[in-house]
């Protein structure tokens, strides 16, 4: 077993959490009294958000060990001794943005990922509050396995960490309607409000789209990007939305639905309740987003 020698950075998301809450109220105020009234902002809706953004970050403070002894227990059998130097942190930036590509694709494919997942895509307002609406129990669930092979491979935890902790910074800004569009450039390699709002679009045509987290020639590269069609306004929420803003259902319902899915399902079904895409079901009953947009393609044919 290699050593592990601790390496101090800072948390961006303690540094970055004054302005948040700063770029919040800048953007009310925008959509109250600014000339484009793009930013709809709903009482309940954003207190719900801000209520789920604190509690995550309580629950995220006491299970921080649990996830830093894992991932330091991977780095202390690491294959390979590749230190901190600057080339390692670049490369480090590249690849936790893959992992986070992964691990949000799949928080999207499989039930059991989405359970926690589908908090912050529950809102169906599109503004700088709904960046809060977070998780309680992405650690718990185990969502860190997907940044486990960069401390394998030797990258330092807190180097990893800190790169995790600026992507979510990154993806606070996108989560805007106030911003059209950025310079090309900047669209063709970076997330954009444009690219996430494709992203939390329920519309048929921009389902399971737009995974990135900072850098989006991860969709680029594996099919999953969708260009924004000023023709086809984002409509926001889930396939099937939960009509309330108390934050113990927001945070829990989808774990209640599939505990009562696989309590009376068959045991052959078991399976695909729990780690199957969301809305399966075995007899089809449900819609995945498969499905969906299958149908949307039917219909454009038929027309």
């Amino acid at each position: 077993m290699l050593d592990y020698v601790p390496l101090n950075l800072p948390s961006p998301v303690v540094w970055a959490t004054p302005f948040f809450g700063f770029l919040v109220i800048t953007e009310m105020l925008y959509s109250k009294f600014g000339k484009s009234k793009t930013a709809n902002y709903e009482a309940k809706d954003s207190f719900a958000s801000l209520m789920m953004g604190v509690g995550n970050q309580i629950i995220g403070f006491a299970t921080a060990s649990l996830f830093f002894a894992i991932t330091v227990f991977a780095y202390k059998h690491r294959m390979f001794e590749i230190g901190t130097g600057p080339i390692v942190f670049i490369v480090c930036f590249f690849l936790e943005d893959l992992s986070f590509y992964w691990f949000h694709r799949i928080s999207h494919e499989s039930r059991y990922f989405w359970a926690s997942h589908i908090i912050h895509h529950s809102s169906q307002h599109y503004n700088l509050s709904t960046a809060l609406r977070q998780t309680w129990t992405g650690t718990l669930s185990g969502g860190f396995i997907f940044w486990l092979p960069l401390a394998f491979l030797g990258f330092h935890p807190a180097m990893i960490g800190f790169f995790s902790g600026l992507s979510l910074v990154y993806q606070f800004w996108i989560h805007t309607e106030a911003i059209d569009k950025m310079p090309k450039w900047f669209e063709a390699i970076l997330n954009t409000p444009s690219h996430h709002r494709v992203h939390h679009a329920v519309n048929p045509d921009y389902l399971d789209a737009n995974y990135a987290g900072v850098f989006i020639i991860w969709d680029k590269i594996f099919g999953t990007y969708v260009d924004e069609n000023e023709n086809n306004k984002p409509k926001y929420g889930v396939v099937t939305n939960i009509a309330t803003f108390n934050p113990l259902r927001i945070a829990f319902h989808e774990w209640f639905g599939i505990f009562k899915d696989i309590t009376t399902a068959k045991p052959n079904h078991i399976i695909g309740y729990l780690f199957g895409p969301p809305g399966w079901s075995p007899d089809g009953s449900r819609k995945t987003s498969k499905i969906i947009k299958q149908e949307r393609i039917d219909n454009k044919t038929q027309t």
